[in-house]
Formats: C-alpha cells, sequence, structure tokens
C-alpha cells in the first residue's frame, strides 16, 4: 500500500514522502495516529501542490542567500580591536563582532550562530570565515581586522 507521510516517521521516511508499507501497517497504525493518509488520486494532487510550493519557496531563498553572499564578497568587513605595541589584540575577535559589523556596515542581520571564524584571530590583518545559511549553503568572507586608535 502507498502512503504519503504527513510527520517524519523513524526508518520510514520524511514529511510529503510517498512510501509503500504493508496494509496492515498503514491502516492500523500510521493512518490512525495521524502520520500517514492514503496515496489515493486527490491526496497525490495535493502534494504535487505542496511540492511545488515548496520549490518556490527555496528558489526564492536561495536567490536571497546569493544576493547577500554577493553584497558580502563585494568587500571585506571592517573591524578595529585594541592591540599591544607587538601588534597582538587584546582577546579575541569573535562571531558576535562579526555580526555587528556586518550588520552596521552591510545591511544584513546574520545569526551569529551562524558564523563560525576560521582561526583564532589575534592579529591585525586579513582573516577568513564561513558563513552556513542552511541548506547546505556555506559561504566564506573576508573580513578585515584594523588597530583602534
Amino acid at each position: 500500500m502507498q502512503v504519503i507521510l504527513v510527520q517524519d516517521v523513524d526508518n520510514l521516511g520524511a514529511v510529503n514522502e510517498l512510501v509503500s508499507v504493508k496494509n496492515g501497517y498503514a491502516r492500523n497504525y500510521l493512518i490512525p495516529q495521524k502520520f500517514a493518509v492514503e496515496a489515493s488520486p486527490s491526496n497525490l494532487k495535493q502534494l504535487e501542490e505542496k511540492l511545488k510550493v515548496k520549490a518556490k519557496k527555496e528558489a526564492a531563498m536561495l536567490a536571497e542567500i546569493n544576493k547577500v553572499t554577493e553584497a558580502l564578497k563585494a568587500s571585506p568587513v571592517k573591524l578595529t580591536a585594541k592591540t599591544g605595541t607587538s601588534g597582538k589584540i587584546f582577546g579575541s575577535i569573535t562571531s558576535l563582532q562579526l555580526a555587528r559589523a556586518i550588520r552596521e556596515q552591510k545591511g544584513y542581520e546574520i545569526d551569529r550562530k551562524r558564523i563560525a571564524v576560521n582561526d583564532d584571530v589575534k592579529e591585525l590583518g586579513t582573516h577568513k570565515a564561513s558563513i552556513d545559511f542552511g541548506n547546505g549553503n556555506v559561504t566564506e568572507i573576508e573580513f578585515e581586522v584594523g588597530n583602534a586608535e
């Protein structure tokens, strides 16, 4: 029997997935527990529409991510930090400081948890960080750390 999953089911499949299961499993467990609906022609049509809407949303989100990525790669984000006489930074640059700098300089609000500074930034100069937008969309940006006088 073919059913359309309404929720994620362990060892079976994800939401909006069409799966084949035994009749008893579908009728006695999946359908009464509202984990799945029978794969009738009308339900299949609804599934098709849901998948089209989801694809449109993902395409729009990908276009927005590409726009943000281009803006971030156009010019490096600049940060300032206090340094000692040897040029070393007091402390280090964190993802929170980088997120604030992106918001102030580029106008994009990026959650600091999505930003990973690639190395321990304890010196002045150009460094790299990666931003994970989700769904496998990761981009690497450059930022400059200058002396705060």
